[in-house]
């Protein structure tokens, strides 16, 4: 029944704990939907949650915005963080390699490498 289910769950949670690379990588893959969740709750500066919230009542959360904001979890609907994926840091990537033809200080941080 229910019951004897319920058991079966339970003792694979504690297989699962008594194992020490399961249990640390069920604890991190926890640690990091932790973080994710609390990333895409922090509002990006400069945006309004309160005109953010009217515009999104306004067109009704549906459609392509709405399906973006399904997969993202809702993280684009907040104009969190989060929402902004890896385009800051190819940004500033752009940014770095052409200020290093400019500059010349920073032409030669980019030939040094690594250690530069």
């Amino acid at each position: 029944g229910i019951n004897a289910e319920y058991m079966g769950f339970l003792e694979t949670l504690y297989n699962i704990y008594k194992i020490q690379e399961l249990r640390e990588r069920v604890l991190l893959t926890l640690g990091l939907m932790l973080v994710y969740r609390i990333g895409a709750q922090v509002v990006l500066p400069g945006i309004d949650p309160v005109q953010l919230a009217a515009l999104s009542s306004r067109t009704g959360g549906g459609g392509l915005l709405g399906i973006l904001n399904a997969f993202t979890g809702g993280a684009f609907a907040n104009a969190s963080v989060f929402a902004l994926g890896i385009m800051p840091y190819i940004s500033a990537s752009i940014v770095v390699q052409l200020m290093g033809i400019a500059v010349p200080y920073l032409q030669k941080l980019q030939k040094e490498g690594e250690s530069g």
